[in-house]
């Protein structure tokens, strides 16, 4: 059975009159994005292309952990008791993930990056390479430890981070879900309101499609479920002025002897999570917070997942793998709120 979400709140501006549809991809953070906008027929879009990718570089120069000589990469690398002057988007994007750091009790840590990367799933070390052999409870025990002794400080007045010594910075969670607002912002920008922005497959919509039509988009699917497994209906959301963000243990995992370790680490526990939940969708006005909180509530599982949901005001929704192969699925109430019923 497919269902309908609906935003609380609906723009009547309307699309260009005759508008069409113009429609821009490319590559960046390694994954796939891509545009679609409504522009009017005489609009000069030639533009658009490099501008969009520009837009992307931009970030990935700021806060990639790829990138050695990104800001982030530099201050992964800086000496102990160091301050640094961060650009005001690396500066935003850090704040925001640190508060959400603050209101999960740590489930999720932007600065958790050297147990990421113990687990294979950093820049380097890589869990697909023959020579990778998973930690020992020493090394998470000790990473944990000088995780918590030295914690990275901000000074908003002058956009300034310390870095403690030896703190490695991850963004992966939070930085391609900036990035999906960030290319809302440059459309906007260049006066393209209606617009369906996605990078790797986080998305946000604007505005309407020439035809009057929100953008709609099918809450993704576990998509390792047995052919005769029960999963729950399928969602289709109108993303009006609305952004969507999943996170699945089937998307990035390793088997070693016979586990299997999901890319997802619990920095309380320094451990990839195991706690049977397939996937979390959260959908909120702001691509980055959509992105985190997906992230934040994975780690939590689906009760205590549920639980922050409901104190944060977040449309959450939950798929937890049961025993027997099948999946149950829950709602919050904000979400539960946004059905078409």
């Amino acid at each position: 059975m497919r269902r309908v979400l609906l935003p609380h709140d609906i723009s009547d501006d309307p699309a260009p009159a005759g508008g069409v549809i113009r429609d821009y991809a490319g590559r960046s953070m390694g994954t796939s994005w891509s545009v679609r906008l409504v522009a009017a027929q005489d609009a000069a879009c030639d533009h658009l292309q490099d501008g969009l990718q520009q837009q992307l570089d931009l970030i990935v120069a700021e806060m990639s952990h790829w990138e050695t000589e990104s800001d982030l990469g530099r201050f992964n690398r800086a000496p102990a008791d160091s301050w640094h002057t961060l650009p005001p988007a690396f500066f935003d994007v850090l704040s925001f993930a640190m508060d959400v750091a603050r209101a999960s009790g740590g489930a999720y840590d932007p600065t958790a990056g050297s147990l990421v990367n113990l687990w294979g799933f950093g820049p380097w070390g890589r869990f697909d390479q023959p020579d990778f052999v998973a930690p020992s409870a020493d090394e998470i025990t000790i990473a944990r430890a000088q995780l918590a002794a030295r914690p990275v400080r901000l000074q908003r007045e002058g956009r300034k981070a310390l870095q403690p010594g030896g703190v490695q910075l991850d963004l992966s969670a939070v930085a391609k879900g900036y990035s999906v607002d960030r290319l809302s912002y440059y459309l906007k920008s260049q006066g393209f309101a209606h617009h369906l922005v996605e990078v790797g497959g986080e998305l946000r919509g604007a505005g309407v499609k020439p035809d009057g039509q929100p953008w709609w988009v099918m809450l993704e699917q576990v998509i390792d479920a047995a052919p005769d497994a029960v999963v729950p209906g399928e969602l289709m959301l109108a993303l009006h002025s609305l952004a969507v963000a999943t996170s699945g243990d089937y998307r990035r995992y390793f088997r070693l002897d016979g586990q299997r370790y999901s890319h997802t680490i619990d920095p309380r526990s320094g451990m990839p999570i195991a706690n049977d939940l397939a996937s979390v969708t959260v959908v909120h006005a702001q691509c980055m917070a959509a992105d985190a909180w997906s992230t934040a509530l994975t780690v939590l599982g689906w009760r205590d997942g549920l639980h922050l949901a409901e104190l944060q005001g977040l449309a959450a929704r939950f798929v937890v793998r049961q025993a027997d192969g099948h999946f149950t699925e829950y709602l919050s109430t904000h979400l539960r709120g946004m059905l078409d019923e």
